[in-house]
């Protein structure tokens, strides 16, 4: 077996460690992973646009905000701005049983249109 350095290598040059199972040393505070449930969409691409969704989401809860985004796609709904969307409406009441017990909730607001959005309209006529 080659060494370098006084330690074993392998054909790659590669440190062998000598447990043979490498050498992570887990650390106390490191957050486990956390994925977060897939919603399906109940709404086809056809459904009327008639809920506006706005969020503020703090920096230190970025993987929720990250999350809520890409949930908002699933629902085919359609970003206005960064964090003002635009779809379908109801949500489904097990999605935003999930958004309360995430913490997100409070900083949710929607908001019902009168008239179905279609991205076509203009406030200059």
């Amino acid at each position: 077996m080659p060494y370098y350095k006084g330690m074993r290598v392998n054909a790659f040059g590669l440190p062998i460690s000598k447990s043979g199972l490498g050498s992570r040393i887990k650390k106390k505070n490191r957050k486990r992973n956390f994925y977060y449930k897939a919603f399906n969409s109940p709404f086809t691409k056809d459904s009327p646009k008639t809920l506006v969704l706005m969020y503020d989401v703090i920096e230190a809860k970025k993987k929720e905000r990250d999350w809520l985004r890409r949930q908002l796609i699933n629902f085919e709904y359609i970003m206005i701005q960064r964090s003002v969307w635009v779809g379908p409406s109801p949500l489904p009441e097990e999605f935003l049983n999930y958004v309360r017990a995430m913490g997100l909730k409070a900083h949710l607001k929607t908001f019902k249109l009168a008239k179905a959005y279609t991205g076509k309209e203009s406030i200059f006529k």
